[in-house]
């Protein structure tokens, strides 16, 4: 009996390694998972590709939109589905040019203060080129040194240190504890993000793709503190 039990014992099957963790490549979801931990409705994603057109980004799939491309970014997928390492084809869907209508005054009126674009921060053809206006300054005998001001600078209103925040800075996206923060902790684009002509990316490091997966993967050019109030 003895020996049968340990012959029963060899034969037995070794069990199966443990699937590593991947992240998964749909539009909008961006989360780990395994082979064994993978079920139907586990993924949220958008099926399709986003539209940009006069400075609005929208989901085709869905139709929701947003000017700011931090809350573009965050809009929920629309359908559901399991979890999957291939990388989905989607391109920019382009909108339909809208015929143009004579107008008694040209783009070039407007000025960069008033146009919506401008605003925003992103690159506007109209005004990209125009120099800006020269602001008179007082001048002295000194030669004075411009000091430069930090592009994200650190919060100064009280929060609590170990609360989870969401950095909102361009290109990041991290949560974080303000306990954590420092100079280099966060990696960003300063942008502004530029969509023209059916191209896109950052004029911060001066880095352009035509398809939104490639746009999405252009890496941050700059380190900061992380900004859970950025606009």
């Amino acid at each position: 009996m003895s020996t049968e039990a340990e012959t029963t014992s060899a034969a037995a099957p070794a069990p199966a390694p443990a699937s590593a963790p991947a992240r998964c490549q749909r539009i909008g979801c961006d989360a780990t998972f395994t082979d064994d931990n993978n079920p139907d409705g586990s993924c949220q994603y958008h099926p399709s590709g986003p539209m940009f057109h006069d400075g609005m980004k929208q989901w085709s799939c869905c139709k929701q939109k947003s000017h700011d491309f931090s809350l573009f970014l965050a809009i929920p997928g629309c359908k559901t589905g399991k979890h999957t390492t291939e990388k989905p084809i989607t391109k920019a869907v382009p909108t339909k040019p809208s015929k143009a209508v004579p107008v008694q005054t040209s783009k070039q009126s407007v000025g960069a203060d008033t146009c919506s674009r401008c605003r925003q921060g992103f690159f506007c053809s109209d005004h990209g080129s125009q120099p800006k206006a020269q602001i008179p300054t007082a001048t002295s005998d000194t030669n004075m040194v411009p000091v430069e001001k930090p592009a994200v600078p650190p919060p100064k209103k009280k929060i609590d240190l170990n609360e989870p925040r969401v950095c909102k800075n361009k290109g990041c996206g991290k949560t974080y504890k303000e306990k954590d923060n420092h100079d280099e902790a966060c990696d960003y684009h300063p942008g502004p993000a530029v969509f023209r002509d059916r191209i896109r990316g950052w004029k911060c490091c001066d880095i352009h793709v035509k398809e939104f997966d490639e746009f999405m993967e252009i890496p941050p050019c700059t380190k900061g503190w992380h900004n859970a109030d950025a606009a």
